[in-house]
């Protein structure tokens, strides 16, 4: 029988069961024999991570041929004008080539966000802005390096959804089954 799995995963967690070098990893949060990621959250990220027991779903879930939709909430440095939004819209031009556009815009910060430990180092000279974020892709580290690329580096990442699934009301190292 086919299990998906919705982890909110935090901030300083791997997104693979095992490391050997005594970081936090998925299994020190679910214990649920043989379900694997469906993609990847880098370890700086947080939020919703899909696992399931189904290969092909996985595949699905993961594979840039499917375009599954990941969406993000990103505080950036600074407030992106314009040319920033537009230029994410287009695609961004990185070492690993141009990435597929993005869905971009700029929304207040989430009231139901819970604070991040560590906290994010916040300049009071630098303002900083929230973006919500579509990508089809799953490239290493891509929204982080697409807002860099366009002057706003990301000083938080939260994925929201993937797919039609989200993160809705799922704490911080808590999951439930889809």
């Amino acid at each position: 029988m086919s299990r998906v799995i919705l982890f909110n995963k935090p901030h300083g967690v791997l997104s693979q069961f095992t490391d050997g070098q005594a970081r936090a990893t998925l299994s020190d949060y679910i214990d649920v024999p043989r379900v694997y990621a469906a993609g990847r959250l880098d370890r700086d990220s947080e939020g919703l991570l899909v696992l399931t027991n189904d290969g092909k779903l996985q595949a699905k879930i993961a594979h840039p041929k499917f375009k599954a939709a990941k969406t993000y909430l990103a505080q950036v440095e600074g407030t992106p004008e314009r040319d920033a939004l537009d230029a994410l819209r287009l695609g961004v031009v990185l070492k690993d080539g141009k990435t597929r556009p993005a869905k971009v815009e700029k929304v207040p910060e989430p009231d139901w966000l819970w604070p991040r430990d560590p906290p994010v180092r916040v300049r009071k000279t630098v303002p900083d802005t929230w973006l919500r974020l579509s990508i089809t892709e799953g490239r290493n580290r891509q929204v982080r390096r697409m807002c860099a690329a366009v002057g706003h580096p990301c000083l938080r990442l939260i994925r929201v959804s993937v797919g039609d699934w989200a993160l809705d009301g799922i704490a911080p190292g808590a999951w439930r089954d889809a």
